[in-house]
């Protein structure tokens, strides 16, 4: 990690309170921007644009450039994982990701070696935003959480249930829990690599957290992001992680937060803010938690929530964002418009 790049984001995720609070979004670069889409097209495919670095590079800078934001986010995807595992990825208009499905742990490739050389278009990417980044901004690098991962790699897709990953687990948990710990051996190595190719804040997106009976969340959730920040903080010094443990509960992100050992959570829609800052704001920083829907809607029903979001975490290290990711529909004026409110809020 360098030493130089240590702005308001990386100060604010180790505890640090900032008026204004830093603002990053997740998902800032995409299809709203209409450069994002000018470079897709060019690109021809998704999975292009994310495995060429110098597109990937310009992408990733497009709405700091625009919109002033603290922090930029590399553009990848977290399905590089099982790419660099071994299996098959493929990405099609209109429905979604599509992957080999896995079926053993015995499946998957587990050389270091190969799975560097698979993603080192990634790590060429983070390369050339770090050179490019204003020092005074921080830089993200990220990654699915083992338990996300796992999900997409049993089904072969999106699964809103995770029934094939929860019916592994349950069958043979010997075999998924070695499943997990491949998963989690290469995930670790991925962010290690980010940092050491220029990020200094990381980001664990487990988007599919909910939903989870008690045992599962902490076997299947928990202790393997526990594992992983514990590797990567040994590793990489002054890294500062946040978890996003999307859609579980408020006892299952106090268990999070106390148990795995990250430095900032990110705050689903549905979490009550206030019980959040009551609950967790002494123990990690917050962040989150607009509703992206309202990034749509605009107006003052969006400027109001952004104030309410702002008083109540005013005594607490706070990083605005949304609680999930841009949508595509969203009106660009309407993210400066966001951007503009923090700035002029707490």
């Amino acid at each position: 990690m360098s030493e130089e790049r240590r702005g308001t984001l990386w100060r604010t995720a180790g505890g640090e309170k900032k008026t204004p609070p830093p603002v990053w979004l997740m998902r800032q670069a995409g299809r709203y921007l209409p450069e994002y889409r000018e470079a897709r097209a060019k690109a021809g495919s998704f999975w292009n644009l994310c495995m060429n670095p110098a597109a990937a590079a310009a992408v990733t800078l497009q709405p700091v450039n625009r919109f002033g934001l603290d922090a930029a986010i590399l553009f990848s995807d977290i399905l590089v994982i099982p790419h660099a595992l071994g299996k098959r990825v493929m990405f099609e208009e209109g429905t979604g990701p599509r992957l080999e499905q896995t079926f053993s742990a015995e499946e998957l490739q587990r050389d270091p070696a190969q799975w560097r050389e698979k993603l080192s278009p990634v790590y060429e990417a983070m390369d050339l935003v770090a050179q490019r980044l204003d020092r005074a901004r921080d830089l993200i690098g990220f990654v699915g959480g083992a338990w996300t991962l796992a999900v997409y790699m049993a089904e072969g897709e999106a699964s809103k249930d995770q029934r094939a990953a929860r019916l592994w687990g349950y069958r043979n948990s010997q075999d998924f829990k070695r499943f997990l710990s491949v998963i989690c051996d290469c995930v670790a190595a991925h962010l290690c690599a980010q940092v050491a190719a220029g990020a200094n804040v990381i980001q664990i997106f487990d988007s599919w957290a909910g939903g989870l009976p008690e045992k599962a969340f902490h076997d299947w959730v928990i202790s393997p992001t526990k594992s992983i920040v514990a590797r990567v903080k040994e590793s990489c010094a002054g890294v500062k992680v946040i978890g996003f443990p999307r859609g579980a509960t408020q006892a299952g992100y106090e268990l999070y937060t106390r148990e795995t050992g990250v430095d900032a959570v990110s705050l689903d829609t549905a979490v009550p803010i206030g019980r959040a800052v009551e609950t967790l704001g002494g123990r990690v920083a917050l962040q989150g938690n607009l509703d992206p829907l309202l990034l749509v809607a605009g107006g003052s029903a969006m400027a109001d929530e952004i104030d309410r979001l702002l008083a109540a975490t005013a005594d607490v290290a706070f990083i605005a964002n949304l609680g999930h990711g841009v949508l595509p529909e969203t009106p660009v004026e309407h993210v400066a418009e966001f951007v503009a409110r923090v700035r002029a809020g707490r």
